[in-house]
């Protein structure tokens, strides 16, 4: 009977783990999305940088460990509000000399300003399930407006752990000079690109 018990056990878990993801579906209606608190689910949320190099190619970085809140108003968009803090330090590319330049005094100077934000200031619905988000980053120290381009993707309940989920994805065209990051510009291009994949959780 030994022999049968860690068969027997993968497949209860098996058997739990497809009941789990056999539940409803998130739905894709911005409509339908719970109106109220979220936080950032940091596990699942990423935030992608592409930058030229030298013409030649495109170079690209993220970061994670992201933190951050959203006050999500599906019947009225524009009164969403959204604040999200980027840790420097967990800047991460394929190369781990570079992450270490990128966090030194040349780039980022990650210990002197340890942490990215972002704070809207306006939400503009631009399509169904997509608007303009206008906000406050804050970057090496220095404050701009930026814009986010953002689409809602889905909603509904998280099989794995249970919890009501948002997701969002976003674009943003940002130029590091602005910012005081100007190391080997224009060899390194100076215009970077930004991708953001984003999970919110309901609070409580």
């Amino acid at each position: 009977m030994r022999h049968l018990a860690l068969p027997l056990a993968a497949v209860a878990s098996f058997a739990l783990a497809s009941c789990a993801l056999a539940q409803t579906p998130p739905s894709h209606d911005p409509a339908s999305v719970k109106i109220g608190d979220y936080v950032v689910e940091p596990n699942h949320t990423r935030v992608l940088f592409s930058v030229s190099h030298m013409q030649f190619t495109t170079y690209f970085g993220e970061f994670t460990g992201v933190s951050g809140k959203l006050n999500l108003n599906p019947s009225s968009p524009g009164a969403s509000h959204v604040e999200v803090s980027i840790p420097t330090a967990t800047i991460s590319t394929s190369n781990a000399t570079l992450n270490g330049e990128l966090k030194g005094g040349d780039w980022l100077d990650a210990t002197k300003y340890p942490t990215i934000t972002f704070v809207s200031t306006e939400v503009t619905p631009t399509g169904p399930d997509t608007a303009r988000i206008t906000g406050n980053l804050t970057l090496h120290g220095v404050t701009h407006p930026e814009v986010l381009e953002a689409k809602f993707n889905a909603a509904g309940v998280n099989p794995l752990d249970g919890k009501y989920t948002a997701g969002f994805n976003a674009t943003a065209h940002i130029s590091r000079s602005d910012y005081g990051v100007k190391k080997y510009v224009p060899l390194i291009g100076d215009n970077i690109d930004i991708i953001i994949s984003a999970a919110f959780e309901k609070a409580d």
